[in-house]
């Protein structure tokens, strides 16, 4: 990844914005895209990487790499490798990324409640999701 520049503005926005928001800080950490959606899917329990692939079809390879590395950096998943050929390497969320459960599950009951979409539209319901 590339290095931060410690004393530019957006930087020192960003810790302001740390100080005084601690949804910032949240965000920072499982903001974007893709990290909710993969943490979503570790809530089961300890995942392989093609298990993840196949569980969220439309992330490039590319980015679930980046994601994966991101997490564990932030000390939300653990990486567990073993020395096996084929590579056999399993991601398990972290006390922190367990910690986000309620958070996760929040979010996807929200999905479905008032204003929200309709299981018939989505075709699943909140059943169907891991929790």
């Amino acid at each position: 990844m590339t290095a931060i520049k410690e004393l530019s503005t957006i930087q020192e926005n960003k810790h302001q914005a740390f100080k005084t928001c601690p949804v910032t800080y949240v965000m920072s950490k499982i903001g974007g895209y893709w990290k909710p959606i993969i943490l979503f899917y570790l809530l089961t329990g300890p995942k392989r990487y093609s298990e993840l692939r196949k569980a969220i079809p439309g992330i490039t390879e590319k980015v679930l790499i980046q994601h994966l590395k991101q997490l564990e950096a932030d000390n939300l998943l653990i990486r567990e490798s073993r020395p096996v050929v084929p590579p056999y390497v399993t991601y398990t969320l972290t006390e922190a990324g367990a910690g986000l459960r309620p958070v996760l599950l929040a979010m996807a009951e929200w999905a479905f409640g008032p204003g929200g979409l309709d299981a018939a539209e989505m075709g699943k319901s909140l059943d169907d999701f891991p929790g």
